[in-house]
């Protein structure tokens, strides 16, 4: 048995999101619950699948999952919420896929829209160029930056300037 570690630097970024049910909604809608198990089985081919997300994602990006996590810790007694969000696109993931399936560690990508202890709410997430950019692969890495570009247009598209921040 062998074990090989990686050690890599990942940027993670923090954006002040301002009223923080306000910027949920206007993110859920950027980027759309979409239910793998319901949908892949009902399309027949891997066009149909590139077809799929591109006619139900504004931004490119759906999200797999949410979970909220305020109800687990307010039992503690904390008042802050938070929600986190595995948000991705499969049609991309398959392009990092081919080369090494172990993307699927960060893929899909993991989001976290929280309030901090004085109530701001903030929205956080590592960089994906970082995340993809540690496998050692061109192909990977060069898909990790389009990733990167594609969170600069949806955060851009709710409305903060952060590009110079991700590319």
């Amino acid at each position: 048995m062998t074990a090989t570690i990686h050690t890599r630097t990942v940027r993670r970024l923090v954006i002040d999101v301002g009223d923080f049910d306000a910027f949920r909604a206007r993110y859920e809608d950027a980027a759309p619950a979409y239910d793998l198990a319901a949908r892949i089985p009902q399309l027949s081919s891997w066009d149909e699948a590139l077809k799929d997300i591109d006619a139900v994602a504004p931004y490119g990006f759906v999200r797999y999952a949410t979970i909220d996590a305020t109800p687990t810790f307010s039992m503690a007694g904390h008042q802050a919420r938070s929600v986190i969000y595995l948000m991705g696109n499969h049609t991309i993931a398959e392009t990092m896929y081919r080369h090494d399936p172990g993307i699927l560690l960060y893929a899909p990508l993991r989001l976290c829209l929280y309030e901090d202890v004085d109530g701001q709410a903030h929205l956080s997430i590592d960089q994906p160029g970082d995340q993809f950019g540690s496998f050692g692969d061109t192909d990977i890495a060069a898909t990790g930056r389009l990733l990167d570009q594609k969170l600069a247009d949806l955060l851009e598209g709710l409305g903060f300037a952060v590009r110079d921040s991700l590319t």
